[in-house]
């Protein structure tokens, strides 16, 4: 996972990681080199201080011109480049981390998001993915970094440490053994409540994508009017507080632990630091050692065992973040759907399309969304859905659009199977509108432009989709017309109603000029009936040589349609036009009767 990781890094900034190593290996060096220093000081200082005229006092001119005061001085200088170089090098480290911790931050967050457009909406919609998601999001961004931050900073250490063994083995083989074994038994710890955390964080993302949502809910605009007018704030604010209260108990009794552990078995390596002070100190009361060789020993001893700390915690904290790594990669590792076909054109353009003996389970669904359904549209003919909700129109649409594979059946554009049609071409042939259709936090325009990618931010374009799509109207009463901001996420931005978000999607859909099947999933459903009226009867006119398919719940509008199938419970439970459909004086008829009664 280290080598991923730094390969990670590598490709985000190679200039600023080879920075990062160089500086990280000096690092290493500087501070042994400062504690020998500071031995020879030492001596160097009992040494003058011996051959000093007793009595002469403190005279400049004199410790000048005396050589071995000359040679403390020289040695003190040494060591103040020395820890001015060390100041240095540490803060060179910490704005490379700064700038590697900017660029890779944004590195992993593209890779989640180029990762996200190559899957499936069915894989979206799969909550287990959706922990997936969430799990690489929260924590992946940063922990690449730390990864390598914390190797280099074991390097770092494992430097210093062997720069402090060859100063210290003079001293004693052992003391370089307690050094190295004294912090074994808090990192064993470490790693042990690391290794739990890690567990804690992926039995807790639904939790947490649950707050997340709350928040949301608490706090955008969209679900603000609901969240008033029903008094929800106070019920949703209390099950935010209990999902944070579950997870703190859960945090607060790891930690618990983990701290006390942690304690407990770091007073051996306090024991070992006092042990080993006391042994020096004896050998320096003994002769065997001089002053300024306690002193270093003393300071490697203490440097030293602040290095093995550092180093355990390090391979410890890699162990955690090379476990929360994992789930970004198990995330971009996330297999896509294969695309399976490469063809342009269908080898029959007048067929048109079809649909035969389709059927589709949704993903852990227990029973289909669809079943045995056949039709057919040809070129310049309108195709009306109706039925209840829920009743499968919307995911035949989906089907369509090849945002799903039928799970039995076969659908044919012009002749060939989707399954075999190049997913860009299909999908610039088909032009939609959901009725959950995106509403955009974007100028107006932008939310036309959105339906030719090409040609999004084409002026031109936006105004002869906004005529047929008839939103022009109402967008030059906008301050800015086609440059108005729309939503409240933003400054100076305005919200529309539903009917002018509608007018607005219907636009978007007429954006596509490539499009010869045009589908309207009920999206004039916030438009009164003759505005409706007007809408379809001029969308017809537009996609007079086009496959025109509309899903409303109007039957005033629908018996307009050429071909009309009336869809229950997946299948399709009769079609035809509106005078055949009414002489059968089944489904279609008798909801097109209850529906006329209602007008009366």
């Amino acid at each position: 996972m280290f080598a991923r990781a730094f390969r990670l890094v590598w490709s985000t900034s190679r200039s600023l990681t080879l920075a990062f190593v160089l500086l990280t290996v000096v690092a290493g060096i500087l501070p042994a080199a400062i504690a020998y220093i500071g031995a020879q000081i030492v001596d160097a200082v009992v040494a003058a201080s011996r051959s000093w005229p007793s009595g002469a006092g403190f005279d400049l001119v004199a410790l000048r011109a005396h050589p071995q005061a000359a040679t403390v001085l020289e040695l003190v200088l040494q060591e103040g480049v020395l820890v001015a170089a060390l100041a240095a090098v540490q803060r060179a480290l910490s704005f490379c981390q700064s700038l590697l911790r900017a660029q890779l931050g944004q590195r992993v967050n593209v890779m989640i998001l180029e990762k996200a457009l190559t899957l499936s909406l069915a894989q979206f919609e799969d909550s287990e993915f959706y922990d997936k998601l969430t799990r690489a999001r929260r924590e992946a961004s940063s922990r690449p970094l730390a990864l390598v931050i914390k190797a280099f900073g074991l390097l770092q250490n494992g430097i210093s440490l062997a720069s402090f063994a060859a100063l210290l083995i003079a001293f004693s083989p052992w003391a370089v053994a307690v050094l190295l074994l004294a912090g074994l038994p808090a990192f064993i710890a470490e790693t042990k409540f690391s290794g739990d955390a890690f567990r804690l964080f992926k039995w807790r993302s639904p939790e947490t994508r649950m707050q997340l949502y709350l928040e949301t809910v608490l706090a955008r605009e969209d679900h603000a009017k609901e969240v008033k007018l029903y008094g929800l704030g106070e019920r949703l604010l209390q099950r935010y507080r209990d999902i944070f209260a579950r997870l703190y108990r859960e945090d607060r009794a790891l930690t618990l632990r983990r701290d006390s552990w942690g304690f407990a078995l770091g007073l051996f390596g306090t024991a070992a630091l006092y042990g080993a002070y006391a042994w020096i100190a004896l050998e320096a009361v003994a002769g065997l050692i001089t002053l300024g060789q306690m002193t270093m020993y003393l300071m490697l001893f203490r440097q030293g065992q602040s290095a093995v700390s550092a180093g355990l915690s390090a391979i410890g904290g890699m162990y955690e973040d090379r476990l929360y790594l994992s789930t970004l990669y198990d995330y971009l590792e996330t297999p896509a759907e294969p695309l399976t076909g490469g063809h342009r054109s269908g080898p029959d353009p007048a067929d048109g399309l079809r649909f035969e003996h389709v059927g589709f389970c949704y993903p852990g669904a227990d029973r289909p969304a669809l079943e045995d359904v056949s039709l057919h549209v040809k070129p310049g003919a309108t195709l009306a859905l109706v039925g209840e909700n829920g009743s499968g129109k919307t995911t035949l649409i989906k089907l369509l659009a090849r945002l799903y594979q039928p799970t039995s059946g076969r659908i044919l554009l012009d002749g060939r199977d989707l399954r075999e049609w190049d997913e860009q071409r299909l999908r610039a042939r088909i032009g939609v509108i959901f009725q959950d259709f995106a509403r955009y936090q974007w100028l107006v325009g932008e939310n036309i432009g959105a339906g030719d990618e090409p040609s999004f931010e084409d002026e031109a374009r936006w105004r002869e989709a906004a005529q047929k799509g008839r939103a022009e109207a109402f967008i030059a009463t906008l301050p800015g017309g086609y440059r108005t901001q729309l939503g409240k996420w933003f400054k100076e931005g305005r919200e529309l109603s539903g009917g002018q978000w509608q007018k607005i999607a219907l636009s978007r859909a007429f954006m596509r000029t490539s499009a010869d099947i045009l589908v309207l999933d009920e999206p004039t459903a916030a438009m009164d009936a003759q505005a409706e009226a007007e809408v379809f009867a001029h969308f017809r006119e537009l996609a007079r040589d086009k496959i025109a398919i509309l899903i409303s719940h109007r039957f005033s509008t629908v018996r307009m349609a050429d071909h009309i199938a009336v869809i229950s419970e997946g299948r399709i439970a009769e079609q035809g036009d509106h005078a055949s459909l009414m002489a059968g004086d089944g489904v279609y008829a008798r909801l097109f009767s209850l529906q006329a009664q209602g007008y009366r």
